[in-house]
Formats: C-alpha cells, structure tokens, sequence
C-alpha cells in the first residue's frame, strides 16, 4: 500500500499549507482478518498466528497480578466518581474507590543480559532464566513502586525509571504523601546485582520530572564512565521538594525544567556518585537560541489530529558506533550528535502533523533508516478500528539523507481491532536477518507484528501474533508492551498477562536459511535503547540467507545459484574447496558492480563470505 511520505521538517512547518484533500487521503482503513474477532479473556483468549509461534506463555508472579488492577479507563472514572459523590452526600455513605492505580501492576519494557530477561513493571521488576531448554524460569522478584518501571542492565547495575508521584527512596509501598515529601522518588534507580540472590539499591538519582524511560551510553573512550540519558514526560516536582527544579513557560521562567533531557554521570567503579551532569536544551532554536524552538504542539490544520508540544523527549535510542542518536520527542523526531555524550547536540528534526505522540526510535543496522512510533491515544485507546486513519497511531519511516531526517511512509497494523482492545504503535528491536530490514514490534492489544522496511518506501508485514481481548465489554489495558529479539527467540512483556516468548517460522517472506543466520547472533547483553551493530559469522547459514534473497528477488542467474548452493553444501560437510569458493566469489563480485541497491549489497556481502570461507 502505498502512504503519502512524511516530508515536513519543523524548519518549513509555518510555511507549508496542507488542503483537505491531501489530509482525506489519509483516511483509508484497514480490511478485518482473523485478527478482528478473537474471543476475549485472560489467559484462555483467541489466538492468531501467522509466520510465528507462540512457545511459553508465562503467567505473573505473586505480587505481580490482582484482578482488581487490571486497568479500564472507564470503570476506573466510574469508580472514582462514586467515590467523590459518596463524600459529597453523606446520606449515601462511602464509596470506596479504586484500590490501584492505573495500571499499578503492569509489565512494561525488557533488557537482556547473560541469557536472563528483565521484566521491568510499575510495581518494581522481575527476572527470568532462559538458558535452559525449556520455558524460561523466574529467578527474582523485586517489589519497588513508582512506574514506569522501564529497566536496563549493564555488567552488575540494573537500572529502573521511577516516574509516579507515590514512589519511595525506599521502595517502599506506603506511596509518599503531600505535594513535597523528602521520602519521595522520582528519578532513576540504580541497583547493584552482583550478589544475584539480593540486589541492593545503591544509588537514586532525582530528577525534576521523573523517569519515563532512560538509556545507556558508554563513554566512547572510558570503560569506568557510563551515561544515563533520561527522559521524564510528567510534571514538574515543587522547587521545595528537589532546589534545581521549577516549571512554567521559558518566556516566564528560563530556568524552567521543561525542555531539556537530563543526562546523569555514572562511575562504575562507584556507582552510588552518579549524579545529573547537565540538562541540555536539545529543542533550542539554533539561530535564536529560544529554548522552545521546534513544534508548538496543537492542530496543524483542520483535517489534522491534535499533536503534542516539542518539551520533552519520550525515548532516546543512541547508535553509539555511529555516533548519533534518534530521539521521539513528543511533537518532533530529532537526531543527536552524542560524540560528545554530556552534550549531545541536535542535528536535525522532523516533524509529521499525522503524528500525534512521537514515541519511540529504531535505527535500522546500517543507521540510515529510522523507525519511529507514534502513540497516539497514549497506549490506553482502541486506536486500530476501522475509521481510524492508517497514519495515525503508525511507524513513521524516515531515512538520513546527508545528515537530515526525511520522512519516507506509514506502515500501520494491517488489521481491524474491537473497541475493547487499546491498541496503537509501541516498542520493537530489529530482527538480525542479514541482507534485510526487519523490525518485530508491539501494538498492545493489536499483538505482536514483523514489519519488513528493506525498502522504507515500501513496508509490509510478514508475521504476527495476536490474542483477544482482555475483556468483552469494556476496554481493559492489555497486551503487548515491549517485543524484543534476543538469542533466537522473541520475548515479549504482556501488560497483564506475564511473558510470552515467540519463535519465527519458515514461510514465503522468511527461508529457512534467513531464520538459521538470525538465530546464530547471539549477545550476552541486550538494551534495545542502546543499539550495537549486528554482525554475522561466516558461515554457510548467513551466504544461503544472501542466496535465498538472492533469488526471491531474481537477482541470480539459476545456474550460478546452483553452483553456489552445492558449494555451501560442501562447505558446511567439512568439504572445502577454497578456489572454487574463491571463483564463484569473483563471479558474486562482478555482479555486484551492475546491480543496484540492496541486491547489490547482498551479492558484495555473499562474495565476501565465500571468499573468507575455510
């Protein structure tokens, strides 16, 4: 399907007219599928699946489920309502409100390390082995309220985001009463888990709007430093509760804590120092200098959704190899220069008036193609019904053309969702293929989807996972949060359902050989905020994935294909034969110079694994 490309930068924004035609032309909706009418339910509801399987699904711990907490927007308004009627007339007596808040026990987003996954959720953390052959296994539970709860783990540190007003320096569940309290937290928390058994909080960074999510950045030249760049989305804290904070708008307060990101310092030799370094203004007009110098927020025009004000970032995702980051900042994507991590400076931005809440960012491995997400009805909406815009609550696909971000298309959940599943864009990690663009994402209560964006003008989906709702009749928050590749499978944080882990399965968009060279990357730690070059082995595996593009794409003339195909075979036999590898290498090379694009990148990258193999 073809999208209208996404071209507008912020620069040009108060230049550009755009007429109800070219906005109505976005108002095309998606056909139902097997997706649309799953039967609801907690753990017994409908399933689809299509290119994907679902291998374990793993319910919440204790301490981690109470049905009361499951979260519907609406019967919690309702709730609250009687309550304050039933104080309000005493003849009634009381109504009791809700005993959580929203979403108090959901899971939210995943970090990987040493073949153990990392639940993060709003009520503290969970962590669970997976080097066995079965199921992964619960290994710890940690109790710590606050939300958001976003984790990442670097060597022995686990870090958590805290952004809710009723967090605790001691994690402890009272909440932290009163508009200033000294026992409150909101901020980053550092935990030391080198004794496995009992993790130790030994640091908690305060910040002036919490931590809505956080992500880590090496020093480029020393091991000891690490940052923490951090993204808090909520209010602003009392100046009395924390002295470097206050609110308002620069053009009344330009010390106002809007508007900036704060990037903290951490000593690994003494992790309990680490502290704000600086609060960058990443947003600042770069000729004026005005703090508040991209999207104002508001309706771009009449046909347009209402997009949120450029004040903060959502999330961050660095590519520290290449020395950038991609930041999905409320009413803007932007691209930072972090060569200089305690200052990262802002190199280009993007703005879209179909995107509503710009999200989140995923490089593509190259780094020249960038997804970003954009969460429009904040994750608690059924935002994939059959009105609803396909570039509205979307990938937006952009490309880095001489260092400028520009808008290339949509890609939204092929499907129609009910009105009883919050559904909308959320986070995803690539999928190592080599010689392919390849994204596994959440959309909540829409599932879990594969998205082929090889060619960012064209992206399709190529698998998916989905369940019913969690409820028939009213909207219940659910469904996937965060969907992730790591070592060979798909894990998956279910809001309230638990952890599901998904394996890929050989279809006409993925070969066998395309599945078998992703599942031999393997890393010991994973955040997928903080973004590292894949790399591929050689191996027989990764030059049949190449040849199997190869020929979906009819680049390779039969025979030579052949050729190469009985020579891998050999190879992985222990069979060698290094001068016709080394001959069909050339062939491979030649080609290579008059073909274009990715096919060309394929047959280079093929012809360079024959020619090293043995």
């Amino acid at each position: 399907m073809s999208l209208r490309p996404a071209l507008f930068s912020s620069a040009a924004v108060l230049a550009l007219v755009l007429s109800s035609a070219a906005a109505a032309q976005q108002a095309r909706s998606f056909e139902p599928d097997e997706r649309t009418t799953l039967s609801a339910g907690l753990h017994d509801a409908g399933q689809a699946a299509w290119n994907l399987q679902l291998e374990h699904a793993i319910e919440p711990p204790p301490g981690f489920f109470d049905p009361d907490a499951l979260f519907s927007p609406r019967r919690w308004m309702e709730m609250q309502q009687a309550a304050e009627a039933a104080g309000e007339d005493e003849d009634n007596g009381e109504a009791a409100g809700p005993r959580f808040t929203p979403l108090a026990l959901a899971n939210t987003d995943l970090a990987f390390a040493g073949g153990r996954i990392f639940v993060g959720n709003y009520n503290g953390f969970n962590v669970y082995d997976a080097n066995g052959e079965g199921a992964p296994e619960l290994a710890l539970s940690v109790v710590c309220p606050g939300g958001q709860g976003d984790v990442s783990v670097h060597g022995d540190l686990l870090f958590m985001s805290v952004e809710q007003n009723r967090g605790r320096l001691d994690c402890g569940t009272s909440g932290a009463e009163g508009d200033v309290n000294p026992e409150r937290f909101r901020g980053v928390r550092i935990f030391d888990i080198s004794d496995f058994s009992a993790p130790r909080q030994v640091a908690a960074v305060q910040t002036c709007r919490g931590s809505h999510t956080h992500t880590l950045l090496p020093h480029p030249s020393d091991p000891d430093i690490l940052y923490i760049y951090n993204s808090g989305t909520s209010f602003v804290r009392e100046t009395d509760e924390l002295d470097i904070c206050s609110a308002g708008q620069p053009d009344e307060n330009p010390e106002t804590a809007l508007y900036s990101i704060d990037v903290i310092k951490v000593p690994l030799r003494a992790p309990e120092e680490a502290a704000i370094v600086n609060r960058p203004r990443i947003f600042a007009d770069h000729e004026t200098g005005e703090i508040a110098g991209l999207w104002s927020g508001g309706r771009f025009g009449v046909a347009t959704q209402r997009t949120a004000q450029t004040n903060h970032c959502h999330d961050i995702t660095v590519y520290p190899e290449l020395g950038v980051a991609a930041g999905a900042c409320s009413g803007n994507g932007i691209l930072l220069d972090i060569s200089d991590p305690e200052n990262p400076a802002r190199i280009s931005e993007l703005f879209d008036p179909d995107m509503a809440y710009w999200h989140s960012a995923t490089f593509n491995n190259a780094g020249d193609v960038i997804v970003f997400t954009d969460e429009w009805g904040g994750g608690t909406a059924a935002r994939c019904q059959a009105q609803d815009p396909t570039s509205w609550g979307a990938n937006l696909i952009a490309t880095l053309e001489d260092g400028e971000l520009r808008g290339r298309s949509f890609f939204k959940l092929p499907t129609v969702q009910g009105e009883t599943e919050n559904c909308v864009a959320h986070n995803g990690s690539l999928v190592p293929v080599p010689g392919r663009d390849l994204m596994v994402q959440s959309w909540y209560q829409g599932g879990v989807t594969i998205m082929d964006f090889t060619d960012p003008d064209n992206p399709f989906e190529i698998a998916y996972f989905d369940r019913g709702p969690v409820d028939e009749d009213y909207l219940v928050v659910g469904g996937p949060w965060s969907s992730y590749w790591y070592n060979g499978r798909i894990y998956s944080s279910e809001i309230t359902r638990g952890l599901d882990v998904l394996r890929l399965l050989p279809s006409e968009h993925l070969s066998p050989a395309e599945i078998a060279a992703a599942e031999r990357v393997r890393e010991d730690q994973v955040n997928p905020q903080t973004q590292t070059r894949i790399v591929w082995e050689d191996h027989p595996d990764v030059a049949r994935a190449y040849l199997d593009q190869l020929a979906r794409s009819e680049a390779l003339e039969i025979r030579l294909a052949g050729q190469v195909r009985a020579e891998l075979d050999r190879w992985e036999q222990g069979r060698v034969n290094t001068r016709t590898l080394a001959r069909l290498s050339r062939q491979l090379s030649e080609l290579a110079e008059e073909a274009e694009g990715r096919d060309a990148a394929r047959l280079t990258e093929l012809s360079g694994v024959l020619s090293r193999a043995g």
